[in-house]
């Protein structure tokens, strides 16, 4: 079991935050900008590696999709014995070394393309090795996070880096576009590579010692770790739904993703500077959503917030096929805005409810099972999209993907969680 952090830290006792909340605590507000900085860093990158094969490589829509997906592979890889070894280990090693590694492949890029020998081979190699390192900053940071701040503070520790995320998707999806206008698409991933420096740094200056987890007097076996973990997320009940409902919304809207720049950029006519602005509009919804996450339980609760969030924005999907060359442009905004609205809601409110439910000793280990199935789905969404999109053409895959996106809040309903106004704080006796 990871002990607690017990030093004094600036603005209160073991790191309580001050007058000012968790912007009165030096630490989180350092982990936080650190993981914004990463989150921009990596959001950058998801406009400039398609951007690059695009109009660098000039590669087909099945290839751009296999690229997308390539990032997300590795949580099918190693996601499971990742969360086994972060519940082993110290937290913020394992981050740092996760921000230097993209920072080292991306500056790879424009070197190969300024001697000519870039080749859709070396972006995959590059999407994949970073894709090794984001399963394993994920994971760790979100369980570092309870060992900075305090249970009563999670649920706002969670709801700023959700609204920093939804933050940096709007400065590094519109950056990210105006990098490769400005320097070309592969020369724009060597100021991206800058963004996990800054990260690293942010990490360093970080002053509370993070204690070395406990070692019991016998280590069990990596395998029993990890069926530890997957048999606590997949037989609790709330988390199992949680679980099935993000997998199927990943896997759709990643999907969607996969496809959407393709059919912004070819089908709708938009410059390539202007196309990451337009992702990025989505981000304002997610900004909305983490700001008004606490407003929202307060009034309904957690488990009827987060069934009221996620019904009430999901059929918005549908908006975003109806976008065309004129002012019906803003149907895509639009719905992917409050698309973007009801997804940040749904992750702050899970956020919070799983690192105060889940014991923690466990909690690597049920993250990296969540999330094995929640971002595994990503890679075959990717390829779904491609496959769709080659198959169906662009605009009747969005109707479809649009459809199902509307109808995926009815899988909340599956569980205890449709007659509960909250989530519960703890196991329920058995």
């Amino acid at each position: 079991m990871t002990a607690q952090l017990e030093e004094r830290l600036p603005g209160g006792e073991r790191g309580r935050p001050g007058r000012g909340g968790l912007l009165g605590h030096r630490d989180f507000r350092l982990l936080w900008f650190g993981e914004t900085t990463n989150r921009i860093g990596i959001n950058i990158t998801a406009v400039a590696m398609p951007l690059v094969a695009v109009v660098t490589l000039n590669a087909s829509t099945l290839a751009v999709s296999v690229l997308a997906a390539a990032p997300w592979l590795p949580w099918l890889l190693i996601g499971l014995p990742a969360g086994a070894w972060v519940d082993r280990m110290r937290r913020r090693p394992i981050m740092l070394l996760c921000n230097l590694t993209p920072l080292l492949l991306l500056a790879s890029v424009p070197v190969a393309a300024w001697l000519g020998v870039l080749t859709m081979a070396h972006l995959l190699v590059v999407a994949l090795l970073n894709g090794f390192a984001a399963v394993f900053f994920g994971i760790s940071y979100k369980v570092y996070v309870p060992s900075i701040v305090d249970r009563e503070d999670l649920q706002e520790a969670n709801a700023k880096l959700q609204g920093s995320e939804s933050v940096a998707q709007v400065a590094g999806l519109g950056g990210g576009g105006l990098l490769a206008q400005a320097f070309g698409a592969a020369s724009g991933l060597l100021v991206n590579a800058g963004t996990f420096l800054v990260s690293a740094l942010c990490l360093l200056a970080i002053r509370s010692r993070e204690p070395v987890p406990e070692k019991p007097k016998e280590r069990p076996a990596l395998r029993q770790d990890i069926k530890e973990g997957l048999q606590y997320a997949l037989g609790d009940p709330y988390l199992r739904v949680l679980t099935a409902y993000g997998t199927a919304t990943n896997l759709l809207l990643t999907a969607q993703s996969a496809i959407l720049p393709i059919f912004i950029i070819r089908e709708l006519g938009v410059p390539e500077g202007a196309t990451g602005w337009l992702l990025a509009s989505s981000s304002v919804g997610g900004i909305l959503g983490a700001t008004t996450a606490k407003h929202l339980t307060a009034r309904f609760g957690t488990a009827r917030g987060l069934l009221v969030a996620t019904a009430a924005s999901a059929p918005f999907a549908l908006l975003i096929p109806l976008a065309g060359r004129d002012w019906t442009l803003s149907a895509l905004v639009a719905g992917s805005a409050i698309l973007a609205l009801g997804v940040v809601l749904a992750n702050v409110i899970q956020g919070a409810f799983r690192q105060r439910y889940c014991p923690p000793q466990l909690l690597g280990r049920i993250s990296a099972s969540i999330s094995v199935a929640n971002f595994g789905a990503i890679p075959f969404g990717s390829l779904l999209g491609g496959i769709l999109g080659t198959a169906l053409g662009l605009r009747p895959t969005l109707w479809l993907l649009g459809a199902g996106l509307a109808l995926t809040p009815l899988l909340l309903l599956i569980g205890p969680m449709r007659g509960r106004r909250d989530l519960p704080a703890a196991p329920e006796p058995a």
